[in-house]
């Protein structure tokens, strides 16, 4: 099956404790798109970008496979950049800098070679720019995952709603998911925005692994435990990459393949952490992918003798 990945392609600047870097490659697209060639899926990304973009990093995609004829080169423009800065526990950050440039008039076009994709994932953009991506497409896609974030439910929640409706899958952390339901418990919030549209909800918890959620059936993984961890930025777009690339190469969207799909998301996200941007994940191979994957059965798989 095809992906069709709607999102950023970026710069990031990044700070954790472990060291800096100037300006690099980054924006959810571009993970998701690196981490579905790694599964051999055929991807093509509708994004923009500015005259300040290298032709390096496009001619990467394109040796990867992935379909670049979707993202637009504004010249006289400069690509989005954020530069952000990470806490000893590298689960809080600060933004040090948001300068939207080009996206901030994103309209995005979707090549004639990618309008048969079977699956899109939208990016974290605003929801009135995910919800146009909808009216654009000839058909709609058998399978819509959505990503999205607090931001957007302070200030166009009415808009996000009517995006939500249309979703299939919804991928947000547990913060987001106490916010958009108004429950703590992550169960109630699963069900509460169950009702809001979407079949299944993934409620990501971090370096505490992930939730999946359909009907009454849920699902947890642990996220692996890793000897180096430099920098999360990037992780939950590759897990999104993998998750949507395994469902892309399977065909199918029930329950059983959508819990695998998250064991493949979450082993491609434990890569990313290991080094800076894009650098960790840009290295991997499908050897290593299957390697990282064995870890995790060993780590979730156990006999409990009852009697």
């Amino acid at each position: 099956m095809k992906l069709l990945v709607v999102g950023s392609v970026a710069f990031d600047a990044i700070e954790t404790p472990f060291g800096k870097t100037d300006k690099i490659l980054g924006g959810a697209a571009t993970y998701i798109g690196i981490t579905s060639s790694i599964l051999g899926v055929k991807s093509g990304i509708v994004s923009v970008v500015g005259g300040d973009f290298p032709q390096e990093h496009l001619d990467m995609f394109t040796n990867r496979g992935v379909n670049i004829e979707g993202i637009e080169i504004v010249k006289e423009g400069k690509t989005f950049f954020w530069a952000g800065k990470y806490h000893n526990d590298l689960n809080t950050r600060d933004t040090l800098a948001t300068e939207v440039n080009v996206l901030e008039n994103f309209d995005p076009k979707i090549p004639n070679s990618m309008q048969d994709a079977e699956i899109l994932v939208l990016g974290n953009l605003h929801p009135g720019v995910q919800l146009s991506v909808l009216e654009k497409m000839n058909n709609r896609p058998k399978l819509v995952i959505l990503d999205t974030m607090n931001f957007w439910m302070n200030t166009a929640w009415d808009i996000l709603m009517e995006m939500i409706a249309k979703t299939d899958v919804i991928t947000i952390n547990d913060e987001e998911a106490r916010q958009l339901s108004g429950e703590y418990s992550l169960v109630k919030a699963a069900k509460k925005i169950h009702t809001m549209g979407p079949k299944y909800v993934i409620i990501k918890k971090g370096e505490h692994g992930a939730l999946l959620f359909h009907d009454n059936n849920v699902f947890a993984i642990p996220a692996l435990p890793l000897e180096d961890v430099f920098d999360p930025t990037g992780a939950g777009d590759t897990f999104a990459g993998g998750f949507a690339a395994y469902l892309a190469k399977k065909g199918k969207f029930d329950f059983e393949t959508m819990k695998s799909a998250l064991i493949v998301g979450s082993a491609m996200a434990s890569f990313t952490v290991e080094k800076f941007g894009t650098e960790r994940i840009e290295e991997v191979n499908e050897s290593d992918m299957f390697s990282r994957l064995r870890q995790f059965k060993e780590l979730t798989t156990f006999d409990v003798e009852l009697q």
